[in-house]
């Protein structure tokens, strides 16, 4: 049986220096509706697609919590079968946390975004709003604006006249977008983080050229009443010629020397690697681009400015060693810095993605069963043999509301075994699972074997099979009742959909989440005072 303790262990736990996996196993919507400060997202329904990525080696310190509902049991359990030998429960899970006085988060990647207004706070750095943003260029004022954000967001909402550029990629490519040393650079994003850690980037570097944040991203430019745009395709420019390349690695490997990080050797990389009594990730910083082009073997891709903004989506574990390396010498000594800020051991790598190591594989943690699969034609037999085949949809529940097949039932795998309880499945019944992942399936299936269900099936293609076959389809979708969708996280939910209350909310959680934070949470950054900042200081005109 695992082994379970209280809150206040817990808290001890987390402020003894070891190393410690906190995971959060419950869905997207209950862990963003309030979690412990350090808790790491690894919802039961990807469990085992996620694990070996945030916690690669077996026997690292774990803990699950749960929403006192019984999901964090039988995580336990598969992560058990799994090889993980340190496994522990929180008694009670999120709601006995806040039983016991602690501070559940309301959101997602709380501690980046606690961060990011802390440096703010200890750095003054400076900002201006989309009023003066506005004035400054009805002025006539030379500005250079930049999206923070990844292409994606960009194209969804931006500043007009923004140039695509992720907070990552702004110590390589921001020189190409420079007239000169005295025009001003405004970094946005849609809200506070970014905008903040990307000008704040560029003063660490010592840039000479004025940089401000735009104080609170596209939601107060927004809120301010002026028109976002839709549809850019201004995307990043392309890495500066050599000479240009020489300044920004020398003004990069300042940076290292300022937090005194290590440039690791080959040899020393590997031997991090593999050194089996504690975590080390190894992390390619670059571009999606980049990183298909080729990596070192066993790296996971984690976007520089993503890996700081939600540095929980790919560290699982706190007190982690982290490698990360580029091709350049240009980002990754700007994204080792930050997470030294934040609270991790963190180097980069010497000879980057030319250096000679290999990660060492991680364990094998999805089932080596995989659940019949129905191709159309399949699916039309079975449906003519057993018409009451049970449907259940296992994508995310809006995309269940916006169309489904005739009959189907959503579920999700945490609660798959009561919605089969409450249709009156009985164990030879034939369950068609349709997902949007054939693992997500898989997964979801593997619990249902194990409850003795001996007909489970997964459409190859998800939902698209379902219609491929010509079946049935649900003529008016009925909306989930949201106390169902554990799944969709309704906090704020269409603050970049219109709706101006949503956004003024959203910004006063971000800007308060510094005031809700105890000492030992907000103690583990490391954010050094303004006087030892790179000598090039701008404040706002």
């Amino acid at each position: 049986m695992t082994r379970s303790f209280d809150a206040v262990a817990l808290r001890g736990w987390l402020n003894d220096g070891q190393p410690l996996a906190l995971f959060d196993v419950r869905e997207h919507g209950q862990y963003g509706e309030g979690h412990p400060f350090f808790a790491v997202p690894l919802p039961y329904s990807r469990l085992e697609l996620d694990v070996a990525r945030l916690a690669p080696r077996l026997g690292e310190r774990i803990v699950l919590l749960d929403d006192g509902d019984g999901v964090a049991g039988r995580a336990a359990q598969r992560l058990a079968a799994l090889g993980y030998r340190d496994v522990t429960l929180l008694a009670g899970g999120a709601p006995a946390w806040a039983l016991a006085g602690f501070t559940l988060f309301k959101g997602v990647n709380v501690p980046s975004k606690t961060f990011g207004e802390l440096v703010e706070h200890l750095q003054e750095t400076p900002r201006l709003s989309a009023a003066e943003l506005v004035a400054r260029r009805a002025a006539g004022e030379p500005l250079v604006l930049v999206d923070g954000r990844t292409f994606e967001e960009h194209q969804k909402m931006t500043i007009p006249g923004a140039h695509s550029l992720p907070n990552g990629e702004l110590a390589l490519r921001l020189s190409a977008l420079l007239p000169d040393a005295r025009t001003t650079v405004v970094v946005h994003c849609a809200g506070r983080t970014r905008s903040i850690i990307g000008a704040q980037t560029l003063r660490n570097l010592g840039l000479p050229n004025p940089v401000l944040a735009l104080e609170n991203g596209t939601q107060g430019w927004y809120l301010a009443d002026y028109a976002l745009e839709h549809g850019s395709q201004r995307r990043y420019p392309p890495a500066p010629a050599a000479g240009e390349l020489a300044e920004a690695r020398a003004r990069s490997a300042r940076l290292l020397q300022r937090d005194g990080l290590p440039a690791l050797s080959a040899t020393q990389a590997q031997q991090w690697l593999d050194d089996d009594r504690r975590t080390t990730y190894l992390l390619d910083i670059r571009t999606a681009e980049e990183f298909a082009q080729g990596s070192i073997d066993g790296a996971q891709h984690a976007p520089g400015g993503q890996l700081v903004q939600a540095t929980d989506q790919y560290i699982g574990v706190r007190g982690g060693r982290v490698i990360v390396f580029d091709d350049d010498g240009v980002r990754a000594p700007v994204v080792a810095s930050w997470l030294h800020q934040l609270g991790y051991e963190s180097a980069v790598l010497a000879h980057g993605v030319n250096a000679a190591i290999k990660a060492p594989a991680p364990p094998r943690t999805l089932p080596a069963h995989a659940l019949p699969v129905l191709d159309a034609n399949l699916l039309r037999a079975l449906y003519a043999e057993a018409p009451d085949a049970l449907r259940i949809d296992l994508r995310d529940s809006a995309e269940y509301a916006r169309g489904h097949a005739e009959g189907a039932a959503w579920s999700i795998r945490p609660r798959l075994p009561a919605t089969l309880d409450r249709l009156g499945a009985t164990h030879d019944h034939p369950v068609i699972l349709i997902a949007s992942e054939p693992h997500i399936a898989n997964l979801a299936g593997l619990d249902l074997l194990a409850e003795g269900h001996r007909r489970v099936y997964r459409l190859a293609d998800g939902y698209r099979t379902w219609q491929a076959a010509g079946l049935p389809e649900a003529a008016e979708p009925a909306p989930l009742p949201p106390e169902t969708r554990i799944d969709y996280l309704f906090f704020v939910h269409d603050r970049h959909e219109g709706n101006k209350d949503a956004a003024r909310a959203y910004l006063a959680w971000e800007t308060g989440l510094i005031a809700q934070c105890a000492p030992d949470e907000i103690g583990r950054f490391r954010i050094p005072a303004p006087a030892a900042l790179a000598p090039a200081r701008h404040k706002a005109a």
